[in-house]
């Protein structure tokens, strides 16, 4: 994969700077071993996970242990640990194309294969001397050990920085012993080395440990939890009871574990955002086969408008966060490669690499696990009581999916989050907001009645992208002013700002990849793709709309909010209107005739 210097690009400047679609990575860029890889990952999971639902349904916790050792087997526990360590070396859109197809035909694999492979490995990797991960990250990537991270405690979620678990120094300074409870443990009940955060004295932040699992050493674990979905993912309390750990397992420094923490978490959203894709194709494709399958009035219910409307939202959802995903993941191959050639080592550029999108992060880890719920119930009501059924893969798909945004920090939680980096982005010089503030305060207010027509392949949504960009810079401009400091605090200000945010986000990779394909396949080969395009912006436009409305009526009063309400009904206005329902239909035939996702 060729990666050119001058095409760098840094986190979150893509809602102040235009980009081209040479500019992004799609999956019809896949290279020839990137397509093997994916090619192989579908016959292995077509092959060992999904003939076998219902025992994944039954808390068969042995056999996800038993997938995982295969994943190990086949190399794709460590694509991109270095060689050095006995992984595969490979970038991070190999890294994201793996747990893309690894992810989708079960949730308690998915689940099994992201804590293990993320948040149960990276801090070791990305943090560790070279003595722990010579120690523990050869085996965490073979599979004979299994990772587990232990943040959450009962007082202690969203604010993870408030864990009570402590950690005291032996009296002749060679260990800590850890004292404290762990909640929601991921892969706990067959990990052999845990990632524990524990607090030294009063410190101000956390410090994170490296664990190994011991039972003769204070570490007891709880009884599985009974949960909604995820039903053969093992998730356990784990106990800590003067637990011994050597000084040399401390990771980082002393008060260094929320750093780690939140760091890892940036790579866990992003790598969640696809995790959600195989299950939306695989749901969009069950859909499609039952739709034309099933019978009623005499014809098959995918001849239905209803139906096509609800087959067009999948895949037109699926498309979308396809292309918002691989696009994410090679911007930060790009920034790592860029942090590589000014002399870091491949664990610091690959940290500060994803740290340094760590907006785009959030914003698709929303957007994503979202898209995958909405996906899911879609697919349910189109197979009506048979979707309801637990005999039926949908009905696990819909509770699996649910989970999504919960993890790696609450959709609320990553909603502000992405707003709130910007900012500070903003204000520490990062990004050029201030002046982008400045030039869309003063371009908005030249409103016309008859818009600028741009030209070309898809001039209509570019136009409109551009005024979505201009309105969400001006919102968020106008709503720092009004609250300064205290923007934090107007909690329901920030998530409508971020609704518009992950449209924007998702809305452009979209536009992005689909003139990509255009000027290399020709504008006819993606008619169906441009109609997708066009709908994923007319449904964004109606959302923006929305929240922008509600931006307005909070931080503007008297005149003020009534030019604002005008400019943001004019910079929303269609030249001409598409024919929504026409293009859904487009969508919807394409996949009655290839009864599958097919794009």
């Amino acid at each position: 994969m060729e990666l050119k210097k001058d095409n760098w690009i840094k986190g979150g400047s893509f809602i102040i700077n235009d980009q081209t679609p040479n500019d992004v990575f799609t999956p019809e860029d896949f290279t020839e071993e990137q397509t093997m890889m994916k090619e192989a990952l579908q016959e292995f999971i077509d092959r060992e996970v999904w003939p076998h639902k219902d025992r994944f349904e039954k808390k068969d916790y042995a056999l996800t242990k038993e997938i995982m050792e295969k994943i190990g087997e086949l190399g794709f526990l460590g694509v991109s640990v270095p060689e050095a360590y006995g992984g595969l070396g490979m970038d991070f859109v190999s890294t994201m194309l793996v747990c893309d197809y690894v992810s989708g035909a079960t949730g308690a694999v998915s689940t099994a294969f992201g804590a293990h492979t993320g948040i149960g490995t990276l801090p070791i990797l990305l943090y560790g001397t070279e003595k722990q991960k010579k120690k523990y990250v050869t085996k965490l990537v073979s599979g004979e050990w299994f990772g587990s991270y232990c943040l959450t405690e009962p007082g202690a979620g969203s604010d993870a920085n408030s864990g009570k678990t402590k950690a005291v120094l032996s009296d002749d300074g060679t260990h800590y012993s850890l004292s404290g409870q762990k909640m929601w443990i991921s892969n706990a009940g067959f990990a052999s080395v845990f990632i524990v955060f524990a607090r030294i004295e009063d410190d101000k932040n956390i410090t994170g440990f490296i664990v190994p699992k011991d039972d003769s050493n204070g570490i007891t674990l709880g009884d599985e939890e009974n949960k909604l979905g995820l039903h053969s993912s093992s998730t356990r309390q784990v106990f800590f009871n003067e637990t011994k750990v050597p000084v040399e397992n401390m990771l980082a420094g002393r008060g260094e574990g929320f750093k780690i923490a939140m760091n890892s978490l940036n790579v866990g959203r992003i790598k969640l955002g696809v995790a959600c894709l195989d299950a939306q194709r695989r749901i969009a494709t069950a859909s499609v086969k039952y739709a034309n399958e099933r019978i009623q009035f005499n014809k098959p219910i995918a001849q239905f408008g209803a139906i096509k409307e609800k087959l067009a939202q999948i895949a037109t959802s699926t498309y979308a966060g396809e292309s918002t995903c691989y696009r994410a993941a090679y911007d930060v191959e790009k920034r790592i490669q860029s942090f590589i050639a000014e002399g870091l080592s491949h664990q610091e550029a690959e940290l500060k690499g994803v740290e340094d999108f760590a907006i785009e992060c959030s914003l698709l880890k929303v957007g994503a696990s979202e898209d995958i719920q909405n996906t899911a119930d879609h697919g349910i009501q189109i197979m009506g009581g048979m979707g309801f059924s637990a005999d039926m893969p949908m009905e696990s798909a819909w509770r699996d999916s649910r989970i999504g945004r919960i993890y790696e920090g609450t959709n609320e939680i990553n909603r502000m989050l992405s707003v709130g980096m910007l900012l500070k982005k903003g204000m520490k010089g990062q990004l050029d907001l201030m002046s982008s503030v400045m030039k869309a305060t003063t371009s908005i207010k030249e409103v016309t009645s008859i818009p600028k027509d741009m030209g070309g392949i898809l001039a209509e949504e570019r136009r409109l992208l551009s005024n979505f960009k201009q309105l969400f810079i001006v919102l968020t401009g106008n709503a720092a002013q009004k609250y300064g400091d205290k923007l934090e605090a107007h909690q329901q200000v920030l998530l409508a700002l971020a609704d518009i945010f992950i449209e924007i986000y998702f809305t452009e990779s979209t536009i992005l990849r689909t003139l990509k394909n255009c000027e290399r396949s020709g504008e006819e080969s993606q008619k169906i793709q441009i109609a997708m395009t066009k709908s994923y912006l007319y449904e964004a436009s109606d959302i923006i709309a929305k929240k922008g409305k509600e931006v307005i009526l909070n931080i503007c009063k008297g005149d003020e909010q009534k030019q604002f309400l005008e400019i943001l009904n004019k910079k929303l206005q269609y030249k001409e209107y598409p024919d929504i329902i026409g293009l859904k239909t487009q969508v919807a035939d394409k996949m009655i005739e290839e009864n599958c996702y097919c794009f």
